[in-house]
């Protein structure tokens, strides 16, 4: 028996791409067969322009050429507690959303109201304020939408991203009201998650926390995910021995100092791969991409989920043993591969037949 939404549960595979819309190839996209792609917008920049912004134009362009697209909001508020209702601060918030909204509604198929709400913020100001603050912007959304791209609007609303569920220290009664308030709000389709985790079982803790909280036809989406604390643990370790011996690297040679030397001068595709290939903590954990897509279809529940399309620049500026791994995730390793003779990006081994696999579902 499938529940009212299930139209809705899809369970399709994107690109994400986060912030790097110059990264956006729509050759490599066609060869992994992927018809979604997902960027975001840190909305302070909308200030330098907001039909002008790259985020903004290319997820247009995107959805001109018929591929389907999610749009995140990012309010980064690293440095300062929200504003609240009434304040100058709150009105240039709002005046953000209002040079956005006539750009992308009704163009984009999935609008997200926040990127990551609970890293993106201090720790003392994930309270309540954060839940007031992120349902004015919603409220707003919400209103212009149903004003200016009436009932029958292609593009769907999910509150943005919650993560790192597993630790318990960040269920809150902040997460409980933002669960709460995706149920109570009839125009929002459902939640956002990003299991960025140090192993695979662990993103079951995210579908337990947040399915039981929303209406049986709500659905979520998925726009980050990885096991980017894995390839963390694994940063100081020493190199897999064979590497080592086959590349003439240092015995004692460790494996971000391996990455580090492919990211200044690019390795030869199959050096890149024997690196992976033989380390088993990545080389043991290749078919991840899979079965976590297969964690996610198997709730009935999943619309839609994104994953790391190629490494950008911020992944690879300043490498070092403390630096998150994600261009590690990356379906394309533009920057620790050299290119192909014909000009196009190398991918990773491990990733793209999955990737490409997955698009038949």
């Amino acid at each position: 028996m499938m529940h009212p939404g299930a139209a809705a549960a899809q369970g399709a595979l994107g690109a994400n791409f986060n912030e790097h819309f110059e990264d956006v190839d729509y050759r490599e996209i066609d060869d992994a067969g992927a018809k979604w792609i997902r960027l975001f917008l840190p909305m302070p920049q909308v200030d330098r322009g907001a039909a002008e912004h790259g985020a903004v134009r290319t997820t247009l362009e995107a959805s001109a050429r018929g591929y389907k697209t999610i749009f995140t909001l990012k309010w980064p508020q690293s440095d300062r507690d929200f504003a609240k209702a009434g304040s100058p601060e709150f009105a240039r918030e709002l005046a953000r959303l209002d040079a956005v909204l006539p750009l992308v509604m009704g163009k984009v198929d999935i609008l997200v109201i926040g990127n990551e709400p609970y890293f993106e913020t201090r720790e003392q100001d994930r309270d309540l304020d954060l839940n007031a603050f992120y349902e004015a912007m919603a409220a707003r959304i919400i209103a212009y939408r149903k004003a200016n791209c009436g009932s029958g609007c292609k593009t769907k609303l999910y509150m943005g991203a919650l993560n790192r569920l597993d630790l318990k220290k960040n269920i809150t009664p902040s997460t409980e009201r933002w669960l709460a308030y995706v149920k109570a709000t009839p125009e929002i389709e459902g939640v956002n998650i990003h299991p960025h985790v140090p192993r695979i079982e662990l993103s079951k803790a995210f579908l337990d926390y947040i399915l039981p909280r929303m209406r049986p036809e709500q659905t979520f989406i998925v726009t980050e995910f990885s096991l980017v604390g894995w390839w963390q643990q694994n940063l100081t370790k020493p190199v897999a021995p064979a590497f080592a011996d086959k590349y003439q690297a240092p015995r004692n040679a460790q494996n971000w100092q391996i990455i580090k030397a492919a990211l200044e001068t690019p390795f030869p595709k199959a050096q890149w791969d024997d690196f992976l290939r033989m380390s088993p903590w990545f080389e043991n954990r290749k078919h991840y991409l899979a079965n976590q897509m297969k964690m996610f279809r198997d709730t009935g529940r999943l619309a839609v989920a994104t994953y790391g399309f190629k490494q950008g620049s911020s992944m690879s500026n300043n490498f070092g043993p403390k630096k998150t791994p994600w261009l590690l995730n990356s379906v394309y390793a533009g920057r620790t591969i050299r290119p192909n003779p014909d000009g196009t990006t190398a991918f990773n081994y491990a990733w793209i037949d999955d990737f490409r696999r997955m698009q038949a579902k």
